[in-house]
Formats: C-alpha cells, sequence, structure tokens
C-alpha cells in the first residue's frame, strides 16, 4: 500500500495550501466570512431577544399537545419514511418537493448509498439510469460521466455551485445526489444537454447525534468513517465528518505484484448558526485527499476488447494519482417571511493534482507488464485549479392580477484560474523511467494550458399558477464570459523539439441568453404531468479548448413530456418522461485534440421509467430503465490550429449511434426487512453495448460500407446486502458482483482504451450510533 504524503491533521493545522502555479487558498474565505458574519451579528441578536423567549415558554396546555400529533410526530414519520424517496430538492434553485419539478430528477439518497456500501460519487451514481462512465480523456481525468447521450463533468456542481475541476469525488460528506435531467442553464449557467449532478452537503444540524463506521473487505478494503453532530447553543451546532478509505482493484501486474488501488481521506466541518431562525449562517469547509495508483484499462484489436487481458494491469505502485481538494463555503439565509427569502453563497475552492498514468501497448499480444514500468505509455501531468464565487437567490410567493406567483430572482458571479503542464519524464540510477508528483514540469511551454476567466450572470424565473392545478413557468437567464486561453500546441506529433510546438493565446468573450419554460398539471397532491423546453450553452472556453476559427457556442435544446406520480400514501414515487435532446457544434473533451469540434448536430431521443420508495413498511426499491436512440445528424467540420486547412469527417457517420450511449440501461436495487431485526436486500446495475470511435475522422471505421466501431459488449452486474440492525448498533454484509461477471466498465469513447469492473468483492461493515 502506498502511504499518505500529507496526513489530514497537518491540513487542519494549516490556513494555506502547499505552493502552486496558483495563488494559495485559505481554509475559508476571509472576506466571506466577514461580510456573512456582518450581516448576520444583529440578526442573531434579535433572534435571541428576550420579548421571544416568554412565548415559547408560556404556550398553553392545549397547544403543547396539539403540536406533537400535528408538527413532530408526523415530521419524524415521514423522514423515516424517506428512504430511498427524496422528499426535498434544491436544483431548482429553493428548496421543495421533487414532485413540483416540471423536469425529471433523479436523487440518489443517503440511504441508498448507505445500504450499497458506496464510497464515491461514481459508484453512487450507478443507481441513474442512462448514465454511462468514461474513463480518462486526454487530460480529463477524474469524474467523468455520459448522461442521456452527453458529456456532464461541465454539470458537476456542489450544493448548487459550479465542481468542475478534474477529480474523483467522495460521498462521506454527502445527504444526497440530485440529478436534474436535460438542459439546464437558466438555472446553473452554461452546461450541456444531459443533465445537472448536483452534490447536497450534510449540514450542520440541532440534536446531538454521532455515528461510526469501520468496513473491511477482500483485496485490502478497509474504511472507517464518522459522522458527529454536536448541538453548541439553542440555534447553534457543529458537524464533523470524516472519512479514511483505502481499496485496491482485482486486476494485476504480475511482474511486479501491484494492483491499482484508492487511498483516499476526507474531512468536513459545517458549522451553523442561527439554525431554524430567520437568519441562518452556515460556514462549511471540506478536505478530500487522494493517494491513487491509477488504472487506464485494457486495449481494443479487431474492434473488441482484447479480453484474455481482462485481469491484466501494466501500472505498479510508482505510478500516482495525487490530489488535494479543498472548498471552504459560506452560506446566509434571511427569512423576510414564511414565503419570501435572500440567500447568498460564497465559496472559495483550490484544486490541485498531479498524476502519472501507464497505458498498455497495442496489440493482441502486447508486451506483458514490467516490474520497472518500463512498458506501455506514460501520461504524467500536473493541475492547479482555484475558484471564487458568489451566488444571491430571492425568493418570493405573490398574488398579482388574480394569479399566484413564484418567483426566483439571482445573480452569479465566477472566477476561474486553471493551469495543467506535462511531467517531466525522469530516470533512475538503473535507467528505469519514473515520474514525480511535485511538479517537475517540461521545459518551455510544452504541453502548457492556461485558463483564467470571469462570469458574470442575471436570472429570474416565475411560476404562475393561472387557473386551479395549471402552472407556466418561464425563465430566463443571461450569462457573460471574458476569458484568456492559452495553449500550447505540437505541430508535429512524431517529434518533441521545441521547434515542433506552436503558441495559440486569445481572449474569448461570449454573451448568451438561456430559457426554462414549462405547463404543468397538478389535478392533486400525487399526480404532476407536465411539457417543458429548456436550453443550454457551452462557449469553447468552459472546457479550455481553442479554435483559430470562432465556432458558436455549443447549444443544447431539451423537449420533455413527463408524468410523476405518489403511491401508498406517498410512500411510493414513480415518473416517466418522453424527451428529445438536440446538441449543435458538439466540442472535443480531449485537450491534446487539435479536433475541437466533433460533430455539427447530434440527438438523443428517450423514454424513462424510475420507481423510489416504499412498497410496504418493510419493503423498499429503487428502479429505472432508459431506452435512448442517440445519432449523429451532422458530421463535424475543423480548422487546423497551424495551417487554417478545414477538414470534415467522413460523411457516412450521418446517422450512427452516438459514443458511449447504449440503447437501454437499467438499475435496481430492493431490501426487506424481516424478523425485526433483519434486512436483506440486492439489486442488479445493467447497460447495453456501447460503441468507440472518434466522428471526427475523415476516414471513419467502415468496413466494406458496414460500420464498425470499437464495441463493448453489454452486461448485468448483481449486488447483494444482508445485515443486522438494532437500535444502538448493526452489522452489514455486502457483496459486489454477486456471480462474479466479467465486464466492462468505463470507455475511452476515442476507442482506444476501456476498463474492466472489479471481480467479486465482500465488505463487512459494523456501525455504531451514539
Amino acid at each position: 500500500m502506498r502511504s499518505f504524503k500529507e496526513p489530514i491533521l497537518s491540513h487542519l493545522a494549516k490556513t494555506k495550501t502547499a505552493a502552486s502555479p496558483c495563488a494559495a487558498s485559505q481554509i475559508f474565505p476571509v472576506g466571506a466570512i466577514v461580510a456573512a458574519l456582518f450581516l448576520s451579528t444583529g440578526a442573531y441578536a434579535a433572534d435571541a431577544s428576550p420579548s421571544d423567549t416568554p412565548v415559547t415558554k408560556e404556550k398553553s396546555s392545549e397547544e403543547q399537545q396539539v403540536l406533537p400529533e400535528v408538527a413532530v410526530n408526523a415530521s419524524k414519520e415521514k423522514e423515516k419514511a424517506d428512504g430511498y424517496q427524496a422528499t426535498k430538492t434544491r436544483v431548482g434553485k429553493v428548496l421543495q418537493d421533487p414532485q413540483d419539478v416540471p423536469q425529471a430528477i433523479t436523487t440518489v439518497t443517503r440511504s441508498l448509498m448507505t445500504d450499497q456500501q458506496v464510497g464515491s460519487l461514481r459508484e453512487a451514481l450507478r443507481n441513474v439510469s442512462g448514465l454511462t462512465f468514461n474513463a480518462g480523456e486526454g487530460g480529463r481525468a477524474g469524474d467523468n460521466m455520459m448522461l442521456r447521450g452527453f458529456y456532464t463533468f461541465g454539470d458537476i456542481y456542489l450544493d448548487g455551485i459550479r465542481d468542475t475541476a478534474q477529480y474523483n469525488r467522495e460521498t462521506f460528506n454527502l445527504e444526497q445526489v440530485d440529478v436534474l435531467r436535460g438542459s439546464a442553464a437558466m438555472l446553473f449557467g452554461r452546461g450541456q444537454a444531459g443533465g445537472v449532478i448536483n452534490q447536497v452537503s450534510k449540514m450542520a444540524k440541532l440534536e446531538d447525534a454521532n455515528k461510526v463506521s469501520a468496513s473491511l473487505g477482500d483485496y485490502g478494503y478497509q474504511q472507517y468513517t464518522a459522522d458527529l453532530n454536536k448541538t453548541l447553543g439553542e440555534t447553534v451546532a457543529l458537524r464533523v465528518n470524516v472519512m479514511d478509505r483505502t481499496e485496491e482493484a482485482t486486476r494485476q501486474n504480475k511482474a511486479a505484484g501491484d494492483r491499482p488501488e484508492l487511498n483516499r481521506k476526507g474531512i468536513a466541518l459545517s458549522l451553523g448558526m442561527g439554525i431554524g431562525t430567520d437568519n441562518e449562517l452556515y460556514l462549511n469547509h471540506v478536505y478530500t485527499q487522494t493517494r491513487d495508483v491509477p488504472d487506464f484499462g485494457i486495449r481494443f484489436a479487431n474492434g473488441k476488447p482484447v479480453s484474455q487481458y481482462y485481469g491484466t494491469f501494466w501500472g505498479t505502485n510508482a505510478n500516482f494519482d495525487d490530489s488535494d481538494t479543498r472548498v471552504s463555503t459560506a452560506i446566509f439565509t434571511h427569512k423576510f417571511n414564511e414565503k419570501t427569502q435572500w440567500r447568498t453563497q460564497v465559496r472559495q475552492g483550490s484544486y490541485q493534482r498531479a498524476y502519472w498514468v501507464k497505458t498498455p501497448p497495442n496489440g493482441l499480444s502486447p508486451a506483458l507488464p514490467s516490474a520497472n514500468a518500463s512498458v506501455g505509455g506514460n501520461i504524467a501531468r500536473t493541475l492547479d485549479y482555484q475558484t471564487f464565487t458568489v451566488q444571491s437567490d430571492f425568493s418570493t410567493e405573490l398574488n398579482l392580477a388574480g394569479m399566484k406567483h413564484e418567483v426566483i430572482f439571482g445573480v452569479e458571479y465566477l472566477h476561474e484560474d486553471s493551469y495543467r503542464q506535462s511531467l517531466q519524464g525522469l530516470v533512475d540510477a538503473n535507467g528505469n523511467p519514473y515520474y514525480r508528483s511535485s511538479a517537475v514540469v517540461q521545459t518551455g511551454n510544452k504541453g502548457l494550458n492556461k485558463f483564467k476567466s470571469d462570469s458574470q450572470a442575471v436570472y429570474i424565473q416565475d411560476s404562475i399558477e393561472f387557473v386551479p392545478d395549471w402552472k407556466l413557468l418561464l425563465g430566463v437567464r443571461r450569462d457573460r464570459m471574458d476569458a484568456d486561453y492559452f495553449r500550447t500546441t505540437r505541430t508535429n506529433a512524431a517529434t518533441v523539439n521545441p521547434a515542433t510546438y506552436a503558441d495559440l493565446d486569445s481572449d474569448l468573450t461570449y454573451s448568451e441568453n438561456s430559457y426554462r419554460t414549462g405547463l404543468s398539471w397538478q389535478p392533486s397532491p400525487t399526480a404532476h404531468y407536465y411539457l417543458s423546453y429548456s436550453d443550454s450553452f457551452s462557449p469553447t472556453a468552459d472546457l479550455y479548448q481553442l479554435t483559430t476559427t470562432p465556432y458558436p457556442a455549443e447549444k443544447s435544446k431539451t423537449t420533455e413530456l413527463g408524468a410523476k406520480w405518489l403511491f401508498f400514501d406517498g410512500d411510493l414515487a414513480f415518473r416517466t418522461a418522453l424527451y428529445r435532446a438536440d446538441k449543435d457544434w458538439e466540442r472535443n473533451t480531449d485537450l491534446e485534440s487539435s479536433a475541437s469540434i466533433l460533430t455539427r448536430k447530434r440527438r438523443t431521443d428517450g423514454l424513462e421509467f424510475e420507481l423510489a420508495g416504499r412498497i410496504t413498511s418493510n419493503w423498499e426499491v429503487f428502479a429505472g430503465v432508459a431506452f435512448m436512440d442517440s445519432r449523429i445528424l451532422k458530421v463535424a467540420n475543423n480548422t487546423d490550429p497551424v495551417s487554417g486547412v478545414v477538414t470534415y469527417a467522413d460523411p457516412r457517420f450521418e446517422g450512427e449511434r452516438s459514443r458511449n450511449t447504449p440503447p437501454m440501461t437499467a438499475n435496481m436495487w430492493t431490501t426487506y426487512s424481516f424478523l425485526g431485526n433483519w434486512r436483506v436486500g440486492g439489486g442488479f446495475e445493467a447497460k447495453g453495448e456501447r460503441y468507440g470511435y472518434v466522428p471526427s475522422n475523415a476516414v471513419g471505421p467502415f468496413v466494406n460500407g458496414d460500420f464498425q466501431p470499437n464495441t463493448i459488449p453489454g452486461y448485468t452486474r448483481w449486488d447483494a446486502m444482508v445485515s443486522y440492525e438494532e437500535k444502538r448498533w448493526n452489522v452489514r454484509l455486502n457483496v459486489k458482483n454477486l456471480f462474479n461477471k466479467e465486464y466492462y466498465d468505463a470507455l475511452y469513447d476515442n476507442g482506444g482504451l476501456v476498463v474492466p469492473g472489479n471481480r467479486r468483492i465482500a465488505i463487512l461493515t459494523t456501525e455504531i450510533k451514539f
């Protein structure tokens, strides 16, 4: 096992990050805290004023009898009934029931993640139908998913604020994960057509509740977590979450005896003040650290993965994927009354990463892995990404012209400063190649990418109940981004001398409008029928790409017809959605590619079904199925960044299925309680056949006129769980990949590499509450 280079306690003693090419990040943005405290100091004093206290103490005996029956008991019963069904979300900018949102939403709850022994965001998203995983894309490593056939790495959020850095996210501090499907630029700003993935942090709460767990499993699996919440006053509480996890993959370099590894630690703090009053202030900080041994999988040959190397790993323990992520947030909410509030978030983020990964050699019989990492290719980079965000929303309900209005108005500012460069290859005393995670970059500007931008946005949305049970949603947003981009590009890939590199430097400015509208009919609290439209845009600079000839921003639009129902007194939610999503001027995510445009126009037509909640008091279920028909409608044209020559993709791509988008995905997880304290559960994840190829190629993967891209077969993976649960403790056994299925998990969608999934792994967990 690889040891951690920076103990987590030493991080807590620091106020700044290690030196980096960009400005260092402090644990909390001082300006944000000062501003929030200034805004809230007087308010807290007012909330705690003597005039308020007697009102609480002097309630009549009749009021005291009514309160437990109506408010307290009902609230507790509903909270217990949540389980796999979410009853609140903030993906619509205000806290609301997902049932009321006129757009498809999938929520992975904390209960579901716990039952499945989920540690990473990636694992949690296996519960989202219509989603597939990409392998590391030309420098875009980290969490990288496809949703409804479109990229999502530009659409990952943490509590409603962009979290698009290239790193691997953990779930130890997440209450739930909300996936808002479809274009969502009006709510979140620039983005893709697939949807938004919003991580919801655990927040301090007014109760003393503590939970610790320890897990042991096959292939060196060890995880230790703690969730500790302590009240510090009538309206003040502190919550601390910590995590330490180590696990190995089932694949191995037989020459070295090494396996890919995950070595991750994290700590999250949430201090809440004025909780439950008209003025709430939360100060949150989360730090995660990874010291992984990364894996880029195996090659294709003759259009299929080289299956005889399914269990082969070409790297060694000398490889590394080291990252340090620090995110500090201040959240202030002022409630003017029950229906009107103002909420402001200020965040500073620092994301630092360096990695060296081995790629396997080509062919049906490639050179076998070596013990000194000398066989195969090398990808080694260092990245630094700094952000500062201010986001403020005002929401209210009012009656105007005889109609009820729910209005949201907001502004947002985002500053980004990004730096990426290739690491310099070194040689040890024995002549073996190696790299260092401490940045030893290539000389000159080789492999250098710099990106700096300032984005501003203003938006307004109104939900109008124009007749009883019918609502019209109207929203518009204006985004502006001013960016400076610098990139060094290689003009001749066969050589590496400085003369083969050309510098591209450009100032890029984009201003775009985004729209959202929907018509809802809610004839009862248990039924919602809607028709919605939304769009999004993503400028060239958003993904740190640059084209010599200016091309329009990516444009996406989604039309969706859906229905949501509640059954069994609201304990079981069922939804369905029929949609069409179009994207124009689709960009390449590979930072090494000179072909920035992948397709001129692409479309996904889809149908989804989802079920979440309780069928009986003992039986819970979470399931989804997605059918997708994703096709290229117009092929790409690109301008060479040096010569200016325009090239066109193979016209035969038109009408072919999109990359890494199976025609069907399905997932199901269910648990059943019996004999009082026992629970048993299980489920599956299934994905259809997927393609990998380069759609911007002048000559595509056609053989005798037939489209024959690299293809990975579909699969179904089963998992199982059994647990014994007492009030203060429980023991749970999880078995992942129960039937030891060989399957391919993540695809490098250019078709070069595929990452096999793990074989069967058993994990035993003990949890104690106090």
